[in-house]
Order: C-alpha cells, then structure tokens, then sequence
C-alpha cells in the first residue's frame, strides 16, 4: 500500500490557517442571534449563558434583531417560584428561568475554554421541564414556599419545692386547638414545632366519664390519685371537671355574628372551601330563636348578611355560598364591625358571640398582637364574647387565634377536616355556644408534712399569681355547657429522693400538721354566667385516696399528657418512657371509644414514630 505524499510546503500554510477560521465563524455565529436554529448538541447538555438568561417568550419573537455577546449576557430575570408545579405555572416558570431540558442545547465559550454541564434529567421524562435542574449552582426553580405560622413560646412548668412554694394557681382552658393542629402535621408527615404543643389542650380533646353536677351547680369536680406510669417513685394527681349539659332547646336564644376572613391567602382548599362547609355544619344546628349575622374582611370590610332567623337556613347557607378569597387582610376593622352587628342585634338575656373563622394573618390595619387581644378584652367586657376558628397551614398564626379567644372569653378550635367541623360545631354544638362559668380559677395548696415536690403538666399560659385568685377583676377560662377539663400534677412524696437540692439556709423541714392524711387542699372560684361576684368551691386531696390501680379515663389521660411532653419538650421528665410505652399505654386504655378518637391517637403515636426515625 503506498503512503499518502507528505504536504508540500506550498500547502502547510493553509492548512495552519483553516482551523482558526473555523473557529472564527463558529464564535461569530455564537454571539449573533438568527432564525436559523442552532447546531443540536449532545441531549442533556445546557448552555450556562441559556439556562441563567434564557430570554422571555415576548423575547424571542423577535430573535433577528438581539444580538448579545457572550462575554457580556444579558441578566436574568427575577427567578418564579409558582405555588405548585403544574398546568400554566410550569410554562410560565420554564420560560422565565431556563430552556427545557427537551430543548436543543448549546456550548458555551469563555475564553478558549468550551464549558458544558450535564443536566441530571433525561429529555422528556417526567422531570423535565416542570422539575428542571439547575446550572452554574442557581436554586431549584420549585423551592418550598417559606412557612410562615407563628406560635406563642411559653416555658414548661418544673419541678417545685413545696416548703418554698407550696400554692399553685391557674386558669381553666378548655381550648383544643392544639391537638387537632399537630394532627394536621404529622398527617403531613411532619413534626410539630415545640410551641405548637399543649399539654393540656390534647388531654382536653377527649372525653371522659366525669360524674355531671348535681342540682344548681354549673359544674362538678373530682380528683383520682395513682402512681405515675412514667415514674413509680411520684404519684399524678388528676382534676377533672365536668360542666352541665343542658338540653338545646332549653338554653337562651343566641345572637351569633359569623366573621369570614376571605381576604386572598384563604383561598387554599383547606381554608376557606372547608370554612364554608364547616359553617354549613353549624347552622343546621341552629333553632328559629337563634339569630345570624355575616360579616367578612379582606382588603375591606362587608356585611354579607344582617341578623337572620336560624330557621331561614337556605338564606343563610346562601350567603355562605357566595363567599370568594381575595385581597389583603384588615382583620381590626372586621373585628369592630362584627362586635357592632354584635350590638344590633343582642340579646340581655341571651347568648352574644362572635366565631372569627380565619388563618390569623392579619397583615392591613392594626395587626400588632397585644393591641388587638386588648381590643378584644375591652370589647367582652360589653357581653359579647369570642371564639375563634382556625384554618390552614403555612402562614398560620396560631398565637393570634388562640389568645383572641382567650381574651374574648370563647375557646380557641382548629378545623383541618370535616370530621373536626362536625366534632366542634355539631356535636359539641351546646359548648360552642353557651357558657355555664366565667372566670374559673384552680388553686391547690399543698401540704409540706406530706408532698416534697410536685409538678404541674400544662396550662403553663394560664399561670396566675396567687393572689389573683380572690381577685375577681382578674379575667380567667370560661366553661362552655358540656365542657370538660382535665388538669395533671406529678406529686412526689415526703421521705422520697427529690429532684431539688434543699436550700443550705432555709427551713426546709416539713411543717407539722393536724391534716395527716391532707397531700394538699383544692379550691375553685368562679362567676355564674351573668353574675359578677365569684364563688368558692374547696375539696381536700387526701392520701388515703391513692389507687393502687388507675381508672381507664386516668390511664388514657396520662398517655396523652405523656405524648405532649415527648412531642413538646422532648420527654425531659419522662426518663426512658417512650412513644412505645406511650402507645401502649393508651391502647390498653381505650375503652369504648363511642367517637373513634382514642383510636385515632393511637395513629398519631405511630405516625410520630415513623416521623422521627
């Protein structure tokens, strides 16, 4: 085979100088733009001045008369993050931040380097386009939208030293908001933020087997004393209280104003759609005595609906219907005008309330926290109280809600289901509605000669000082008919190892006593519903009341409060007892479960297991 004749010399210059106009022509046609579609590259590749500043839709349309360097791109435009990647806002999204992968993609020339990054997403697979990666280290174009819910922080209780403080007092909650808010995260797979976490308003969800009061009292109290399931060197000490229950047709006629948030973050399914059927809910409970008012806020305030009779429920169902989200959010201003529909039509002798259903982000008018819990403390003093209807999540105020109702003397629920809507606003229709007690305060005194150190388990938003227990201008929690209320104390006995170091100059001997039997004394205050002196109620704990085996009520009880110390302060007093021993406890105690809501929590213990592993 003969060998190819060498170059002649005549030739060699040639062939040096066709390379370089080669690549001439090849970086003239990169920096100019044309109609003439560029060269296909190798499938996954992207172009770095492509996928940072690829041009608008309105852009390209005219691609003849552009003309961008390489070394000076035109800078990108603001990066889009729609709401969910689908329908339209993938388009939009792919169009503003960068060629689709599927697209042809080019090289990129810096210098006399060709730069070129592999995009991890195959051409028209189902990530491409809407779940395109990113070059040259740029966010994902999908980033999760920032949470923005807000929750009051409160310090747990410790252990005290009854010789230094022996009196513990507080105001009765009867709010269950928190338990059904967590139920809404761990549904989502998610743990809940320590300060969304309640002790007492999750051991306040459920019911329990409290003896009803007897005769003319607004309510009934007991206490059951056992060993601690968590701890067998303390016992718990379990108050409960349970309201009346009158009939529905016996309590007074009702002026309700209903206040709508339909400002434009209510827009979301699980706000003002589920607001809509939950109200629904309520006014088919409603009698032909009762009357309804509706006002909604956004960027303003309206009157959709002047008082109307309960028995008109199409009219009011269709009032109800008519409501659209949109605009911003003057929460203060639907507040003053609900409290005056409020005044137009109330009732001396009636129920006069105000359900603020809302995700409590208040974001026109007066929206500072403290102004507008004092607006509202001022206002209930005219005898039109409060409660509010939580909805939604990620930009949730949950602080707001629950401290509106608290100072507009209503309870504080949250809706994240149907089933919620129909436990609060049909079920519980009589304790949503009318207030047996106003004011209710605890005190429990204990006795050093027998109680070291006890612990209480929750309300630690509704600590009061001790004096303000005779006080009856100090506000406390109102009791809704039916209502009941729970409250824990891990107590440790005199002779047993405390968890305080006794102080080196102090009296810290027990204090005798004639009381031998006393672990402390109980006391109560409250107001009738429309009464302004409060009465006293006094019960004594006595020792011999310790059961060596707890009640069922009392082991469920102690389960729940267990789950919120796991979830809320990561167990601090519960040593080694964990989700496990928690779960089955409370499956060994969940007795007849009428409503399904014990075995529900038993699915929240083992949604929060699989969470944290």
């Amino acid at each position: 085979m003969k060998r190819p004749a060498p170059l002649s010399q005549a030739m060699l210059p040639a062939c040096r100088v066709l390379p370089v106009l080669l690549a001439a022509v090849w970086l003239a046609a990169c920096s100019t733009r044309s109609e003439v579609a560029p060269a296909a590259a190798p499938a996954g590749v992207a172009s770095v001045n492509e996928a940072v500043a690829s041009p608008a839709p309105s852009q390209r349309k005219d691609e003849a008369a552009s003309v961008a360097p390489v070394d000076a791109p035109k800078p990108p435009p603001p990066p889009y993050y729609p709401a969910k990647p689908d329908g339209k806002a993938k388009e939009m999204a792919a169009d503003r931040v960068m060629a689709p992968v599927s697209q042809p993609a080019t090289l990129a020339v810096t210098g006399s380097a060709i730069l070129h990054k592999r995009v991890g997403v195959a051409p028209n697979s189902p990530q491409s386009g809407a779940s395109m990666a990113y070059v040259a280290g740029t966010p994902a174009p999908y980033a999760e939208p920032e949470n923005r819910e807000r929750y009051q922080h409160t310090e747990r209780h410790g252990v005290v030293r009854v010789a230094e403080t022996p009196v513990s007092t507080f105001s009765i909650d009867v709010d269950t908001g928190s338990y059904s808010n967590i139920r809404r995260m761990l549904n989502a797979g998610q743990l809940p933020p320590r300060d969304a976490v309640r002790v007492e308003e999750l051991v306040n969800y459920f019911p329990y087997a409290y003896p009803l009061p007897q005769r003319a009292a607004p309510f009934a109290v007991t206490t059951e004393l056992a060993p601690t399931p968590w701890n067998p060197d303390s016992l718990l000490l379990r108050i409960g209280i349970q309201a009346a229950d009158p009939a529905k047709s016996s309590l007074p006629p009702a002026n309700l104003v209903f206040l709508v948030d339909v400002s434009g973050s209510m827009e979301q399914p699980n706000k003002l759609p589920l607001l809509k059927q939950s109200l629904k809910m309520f006014v088919n409970q409603l009698r032909p005595q009762d009357h309804v008012s509706l006002v909604t806020y956004a960027s303003g305030t309206a009157v959709v609906l002047e008082p109307t009779a309960g028995d008109r429920k199409a009219v009011i169902h269709a009032a109800i219907e008519q409501l659209r989200a949109g605009g911003s959010t003057a929460g203060a201003a639907g507040i003053e005008l609900a409290y005056q529909m409020a005044e137009q039509g109330f009732e001396k002798q009636g129920i006069n309330r105000i359900l603020l259903a809302t995700d409590g982000d208040f974001n026109v008018g007066i929206s500072r926290f403290e102004t507008l819990k004092d607006r509202v403390a001022e206002k209930r003093r005219s005898g039109v109280s409060l409660s509010t209807l939580g909805f939604g999540d990620g930009n949730y105020n949950e602080q707001l809600m629950e401290q509106l109702a608290d100072a507009g003397d209503g309870a504080y629920s949250y809706i994240d289901n149907l089933n919620e809507a129909q436990k609060v606003l049909a079920d519980e229709f009589t304790s949503t509605l009318a207030t047996v007690a106003r004011d209710v305060k605890i005190q429990l005194e204990f006795n050093p000669a027998n109680v070291l150190e006890y612990r209480q388990i929750g309300f630690e938003n509704r600590a009061l000082k001790r004096e303000d227990f005779s006080n009856d201008k100090v506000d406390a929690g109102e009791i809704g008919a039916g209502h009941r209320v729970t409250a824990l104390y891990e107590i440790r006995l005199a002779g047993k190892p405390g968890q305080i170091e006794p102080l080196r100059y102090g009296s810290d001997k027990p204090l005798q006593s004639g009381m031998a039997q006393e672990l402390g004394f109980l006391r109560l205050r409250y107001k009738a519903a429309h009464g302004e002196a409060s009465q006293l109620m006094e019960f004594p704990v006595r020792r011999d009341a310790v059961k060596a085996e707890a009640s069922e009520d009392f082991r469920f009880a102690a389960a729940v409060a267990a789950f919120g110390q796991r979830l809320g302060d990561d167990g601090k007093y519960l040593g080694k007892f964990d989700l496990s021993q928690i779960r089955a406890l409370a499956a060994n105690a969940r007795g007849e479960d009428r409503f399904g809501y014990r075995g529900e929590f038993l699915r929240l213990v083992d949604l929060s297991m699989r969470v944290q592993q």
